[in-house]
């Protein structure tokens, strides 16, 4: 007979809530982990999500792509809502336990990396950090070698009976995402037939503004709690954190919003 399933069984709870370890006495650093981990989480269902979209996308599944890219727009509001919990520790409060952080920093968070490589960052910096033959490393290298979110729909969009160049459908996907204006043509054709094609297209512009709601909301909250002081573990803190903002995920659909 099988085992009982139960609400704790199920969920992991044992390990999930002894996985909260603080490492100094202070009150406010159980909230640093607990967010934290929380993020990770997150991080790991947008991963999955994403992964099903750029499914959708390239069967030319239209309503199951939009309906994905929507529940991943909704985990990104409750991603930036997060900080202001983390926004209710002062800066004191934050200090009181931050030497025990040791070099461990946030730019180590491999899934984050990870997410950035799935919407088309290409950039060696993202590996830096970690061990040649870590796990961490070789997830990220795969991600970066693998098509883009934005791969998969110029993809859809080739299926959707547009003309794609070969040279853009089949680029080298190892290559950082590009401005197009082959690309910014086909966008102009996509939003003027105004299609569920032109809907997938907005959903994939809400999603690029999510990511830069995301990082100015994290630049803000790193700015409140340590000022213009090094992050931990050596970063630059909110002086790096600040190089990206502005800097759109898909730059061809913000494009093509100039064009007659």
């Amino acid at each position: 007979m099988a085992d009982r399933v139960t609400y704790s069984g199920y969920l992991r709870l044992g390990q999930l809530l002894a996985a909260q370890q603080p490492r100094s006495g202070e009150h406010d650093e159980m909230l640093f982990i607990v967010v934290h981990q929380i993020y990770e989480l997150w991080f790991k269902q947008l991963l999955h999500e994403f992964g099903k979209l750029q499914a959708e996308l390239e069967s030319g599944s239209t309503t199951h792509a939009m309906r994905t890219l929507r529940r991943a727009l909704a985990i990104l509001k409750i991603v930036v809502a997060q900080l202001d919990v983390l926004e209710t520790m002062t800066p004191t409060q934050f200090t009181r336990f931050r030497d025990m952080l040791g070099t461990s920093s946030g730019f180590e968070s491999a899934q984050f990396r990870q997410l950035e490589a799935v919407l088309g960052r290409r950039d060696p910096v993202m590996v830096a950090v970690y061990d040649q033959d870590s796990p961490e490393r070789e997830a990220i290298v795969a991600a970066m070698s693998r098509p883009s979110v934005f791969d998969s729909f110029v993809r859809y969009l080739a299926g959707q009976g547009y003309h794609v160049p070969a040279e853009i459908a089949g680029r080298d996907v190892r290559q950082p995402l590009e401005p197009s204006e082959p690309v910014q043509q086909v966008l102009k054709q996509v939003y003027d037939d105004d299609t569920d094609a032109t809907a997938v297209c907005e959903l994939l512009v809400d999603l690029d503004e999510g990511m830069q709601e995301w990082r100015y909301h994290h630049v803000k909250m790193v700015e409140r709690t340590i000022g213009g002081r090094r992050g931990t573990g050596g970063s630059a803190g909110a002086t790096y954190l600040r190089t990206t903002l502005g800097q759109p995920t898909f730059p061809d659909l913000w494009a093509v919003r100039s064009m007659g």
